[in-house]
């Protein structure tokens, strides 16, 4: 993360905090944070749950009944396949479908009024790390601007957030680099300049599983419990809130190409594919 023009860290400071806070209720990492102790409690009790993490968890759910790729209960298949983890593998068709009734997202029941979520099976796992980044960049940008932050860069794992106007350009917009995910990190294929928002992508090329010649990558199709087949390398996608971005990204890329009638959401504002084989396509962007 950082800031332009300000001497005072105070900022930074409770990002940092804000940070360690979300982790420690969101993580399924840790065995006593609230994602982790509904999973627990999965197919036998609900939990309770802060008010913001019971707002996340509707926003996950919602979307994933709109089967269009993202999937907040998909972990027993992410699991089961181990990729970009030790022990990958290429699981049997009988265990995949065994996973995949662990995976439907309408197996789920939330209280609105107790701020309770309870998983209806055994075996079922809440994971909200596909989103759980943007939601944690818009809440440091509130908190920022809160502070008088006129220009930053928030950058999480990769999910980045341009806050303000960029101090670089005298247009204020910031140039956004695009990685070409067919030659690996730090080599791009251009830029892209917009104003503040959010820049998410989504892809195939860091995380993947080579097994008797045939390469399977992470992005699991829910529907299938298999690597989704597509012609797409990678989708960075720009968006008013880096949330949104999150889920846009998923969208796109499980669409495999430009949806018709995206661009017209004023919430969307662009899009790069790039393909396997090399090609490019925008929406709402120009490569530089």
């Amino acid at each position: 993360m950082s800031v332009f023009g300000e001497q005072d860290n105070s900022a930074l400071v409770a990002a940092e905090l804000l940070i360690r806070q979300q982790e420690s209720r969101l993580t399924v990492n840790q065995p006593h944070s609230e994602i982790m102790t509904i999973n627990q409690l999965a197919g036998y009790d609900n939990t309770e749950v802060s008010c913001g993490t019971y707002a996340l968890i509707k926003n996950a759910v919602l979307a994933s009944q709109k089967h269009f790729g993202f999937n907040a209960l998909i972990g027993p298949l992410v699991k089961l396949w181990k990729i970009g983890f030790n022990g990958a593998n290429v699981p049997s068709d009988h265990d995949i479908k065994s996973r995949l009734l662990l995976s439907n997202p309408d197996n789920i029941i939330m209280d609105d009024a107790l701020h309770t979520v309870k998983l209806v099976k055994t075996g079922m796992e809440l994971d909200l790390g596909g989103i759980a980044k943007g939601f944690i960049a818009d809440q440091i940008r509130s908190i920022w601007f809160a502070y008088g932050i006129r220009a930053g860069i928030i950058n999480l794992g990769g999910n980045l957030l341009f806050v303000g106007e960029s101090p670089r350009r005298s247009d204020g917009r910031w140039i956004v680099g695009i990685q070409d995910p067919n030659k690996g990190r730090n080599i791009g294929i251009g830029t892209v300049i917009k104003p503040a928002c959010a820049a998410v992508t989504s892809g195939i090329y860091e995380r993947f599983l080579i097994k008797g010649g045939k390469r399977y990558h992470h992005l699991l199709d829910p529907q299938t419990g298999y690597p989704l087949q597509t012609q797409l390398a990678a989708v960075t996608v720009f968006a008013r809130d880096s949330l949104q971005g999150e889920l846009e990204a998923k969208r796109l890329f499980f669409a495999g190409k430009p949806i018709p009638g995206w661009e017209k959401d004023p919430n969307n504002l662009g899009a790069v594919f790039i393909y396997q084989n090399g090609n490019t396509q925008t929406v709402k962007a120009s490569i530089h």
